[in-house]
């Protein structure tokens, strides 16, 4: 996988888009761009292209963070270095490794989609979204995000992560489950680049995690902030409240 700092960004926007205010998308992507370049995380699984090894990766990292997948990760790789080991693994070993994560559901569908593959992919771990799809355990998030990294696909992804960023920046009200919002996807497929897609979903899950928090967004060190619709708001309402106090 190239580095994200060799990325280079496309600034177009799609026509006939659910309408974002084209160049504030661009101003966006620019500022995104160059924070991502500075503060990409680096994970093993990062490292590669390999299919199958990103594969894993996201198995493993469904609900949990990825500090605390990295060294399970890389022991399981280690241990299970193809689809074939993996398939022949016995599944009480399997799950054993991948215990400290808890979800013991993720281990059973791993091995399951790994079979899958085995017998009607020729080992082959699938290059479309649709075949993906198929694949049990395997929903849109990590279709697509096998899509982007392994095969190099314009394929946006959308988590907790990017829906709060997009939310926020660009004040779209995503309702209460952020993950099957059509606003939500449709604003994650318009702002990201037409080229190198895998890089720039790594830069947006990078900044949700350091900058855009859940929980004390670091707004004042944002490098958003300027046009950023939740910080607007938030200083228009501490102004009221200090004007009526």
């Amino acid at each position: 996988m190239p580095a994200i700092n060799a990325v280079v960004f496309d600034s177009d926007c799609e026509p006939g888009s659910k309408p974002l205010n084209a160049a504030k998308v661009r101003w966006f992507r620019r500022r995104l761009k160059t924070w991502a370049q500075q503060n990409f995380r680096d994970f093993p699984w990062r490292r590669t292209c390999d299919p199958y090894a990103i594969l894993v990766a996201e198995f493993l990292l469904q609900k949990t963070t990825a500090a605390t997948v990295a060294p399970i990760y890389q022991e399981f790789v280690d241990r299970y270095p193809t689809l074939s080991d993996l398939a022949a693994a016995p599944a009480e070993e399997v799950a054993s490794l991948l215990q400290p994560l808890g979800l013991f559901f993720r281990a059973q569908k791993l091995r399951k989609s790994v079979l899958v593959i085995l017998e009607h992919y020729q080992g082959n771990v699938p290059r479309t979204e649709a075949q993906l799809l198929e694949l049990p355990g395997v929903g849109k998030y990590i279709a697509r995000s096998v899509c982007a990294n392994a095969f190099g696909q314009p394929k946006a992804v959308l988590d907790t992560n990017v829906a709060r960023i997009l939310q926020r920046f660009f004040g779209i009200d995503g309702g209460k489950v952020k993950s099957r919002s059509p606003e939500l996807w449709e604003a994650a497929e318009r702002v990201a680049p037409k080229q190198q897609v895998g890089p720039w979903n790594l830069g947006m899950l990078d900044f949700g995690a350091a900058v855009c928090t859940a929980r004390n967004p670091r707004c004042g060190e944002c490098p958003l902030q300027q046009q950023c619709e939740y910080k607007i708001s938030s200083e228009i309402n501490s102004r009221l409240i200090a004007e009526l106090s």
